[in-house]
């Protein structure tokens, strides 16, 4: 072997371990006062739910049924179980829940497209293509699923950190934010796509009958073998051999194996859910929850606008509705919605683990309050344009206050007339419910540290 392949393989190692113990690492010690903070460790696990391509707060969270129609839109407002609370017509489910979960109406940022805004939502950084569609690239902030990998490994299911029903495409690749980026792929998330189908989750972890326990770990130490000779020199090695470790971590764990099977579930539970894909993927998420893993994000949906390709497939929908708005959400992307995010609030409270598992629901902005044709866009009938100066969320369990409205907008719910929250806010919210402060540190393979989070825990929700 010649000196220089030597030394690199020798330095490939080096970076390796180094990696390992920056991984290990534990998170800044917090202060008194931060851990007395509301809501400062009340989650043992988070669930995001992700609806990709701007849910309209006008549609959802925030209508003003005394707005000329132009502004209302076609849909009326219903009572919730909270007094003087309103959501849209087609939110029936979710207004009977509405003391079960807070809603922050005054979200706003700046970031107009949806690749770099799903950016921002999901890593709480601003891209550096301020309203663009990037592809994802190794230098990304990392998702913050892929923050929590490293700063807080779990032992139980193998991943920290599970994606489903994705990776978010927009409209049809996949956008940035939602890897490890910067971190390196050891700490991607596992992502499951879609769980409708007749495969498992995660293909390829059944056991091959003729594949005895000897010949398997036999096979297993000839691949650390060569391993070891390759001494993980180069990052595809140190990727491929981070898969290989997941891949075998998770045959070892069958209690992992059986959280994936929804055929546990009983059929009317199923149905409760809905029989498509975010409502499985919902069900899923529950699923994960209970074996304790402590992050869990659903992408709702798939694509943010798959109905301009695929009219006839409401699979494909997303709430990016420049046009015809009220006849795909009120057709489609409403009822499906009302049906699975009740389902998972009411199946999360009567299992007892809304208690400690913050649930989060939003999306990368929401839309214009003015309705209106866009020529540029598929569809005969108008729809919202993007809106990223006011939009709506949601916030349940884990010590939130179920029926409280945080932040307000104006008579059109188009801008803000309280305090603001952005993205960098619901990062921090999420870590700070972990019991992490979002003010410490994570650190890539150079030990170069970065901020888990660049805003503040939304007090509001707890108080």
């Amino acid at each position: 072997m010649r000196r220089r392949d030597l030394l690199g393989m020798t330095s490939g190692a080096g970076l390796a371990f180094l990696g390992e113990v920056l991984r290990q690492r534990p998170v800044l010690a917090r202060d008194a006062a931060t851990a007395a903070t509301p809501g400062f460790g009340r989650a043992k696990s988070v669930l995001v739910v992700i609806a990709s391509g701007g849910q309209s707060q006008l549609e959802t969270w925030d209508p003003r049924p005394d707005a000329p129609v132009e502004v209302r839109g076609q849909f009326g407002a219903i009572k919730t179980s909270v007094p003087g609370t309103f959501l849209c017509e087609h939110l029936p489910r979710l207004s009977k829940l509405a003391h079960r979960y807070a809603i922050v109406k005054s979200m706003s940022h700046e970031d107009l497209d949806h690749g770099s805004a799903l950016y921002l939502t999901l890593t709480g950084q601003y891209h550096q293509r301020l309203s663009s569609n990037p592809p994802p690239r190794e230098t990304d902030h990392p998702f913050y699923g892929s923050v929590l990998e490293q700063l807080r490994p779990t032992s139980k299911f193998l991943r920290t950190s599970v994606l489903i029903n994705g990776p978010a495409l927009v409209p049809f690749e996949a956008g940035p934010g939602q890897f490890a980026g910067l971190l390196g792929r050891r700490f991607d998330s596992l992502i499951i796509g879609d769980v409708t189908t007749d495969e498992p989750a995660i293909p390829g972890l059944e056991r091959v009958d003729e594949l005895d326990s000897q010949r398997h770990a036999r096979r297993r130490r000839l691949l650390s073998e060569l391993d070891h000779i390759q001494a993980r020199a180069t990052q595809p090695a140190i990727d491929m051999q981070t898969l290989y470790q997941q891949a075998y971590g998770m045959l070892d764990r069958p209690a992992a194996r059986r959280a994936l099977d929804l055929d546990d579930e009983p059929a009317t539970l199923r149905d409760r859910y809905g029989r498509h894909r975010p409502g499985q993927a919902c069900l899923l998420a529950r699923r994960l929850i209970e074996a304790e893993v402590p992050l869990v994000t659903v992408m709702w949906n798939h694509s943010n606008r798959g109905q301009d390709r695929y009219p006839d497939d409401q699979e494909q929908f997303g709430w990016d509705t420049h046009n015809d708005i009220f006849d795909v959400m009120g057709r489609s992307l409403l009822p499906r919605f009302d049906q699975s995010f009740s389902a998972l609030l009411e199946d999360l409270d009567q299992r007892g683990l809304l208690e400690n598992t913050l649930v989060v629901c939003l999306g990368e902005f929401g839309r214009a309050p003015l309705v209106a044709l866009e020529s540029r866009f598929a569809g005969a009938t108008p729809g919202r344009k993007h809106w990223a100066a006011a939009y709506s969320i949601v916030f349940a369990g884990a010590g939130v206050r179920g029926g409280s409205i945080v932040g307000a907008t104006d008579r059109q719910a188009a801008y803000p007339i309280s305090t603001k929250y952005a993205p960098w806010d619901v990062t921090a919210t999420l870590f700070h419910a972990l019991g992490i402060d979002p003010a410490s540190h994570f650190y890539d393979s150079s030990n170069r540290p970065y901020p888990i989070s660049a805003g503040q825990p939304i007090a509001a929700l707890y108080v």
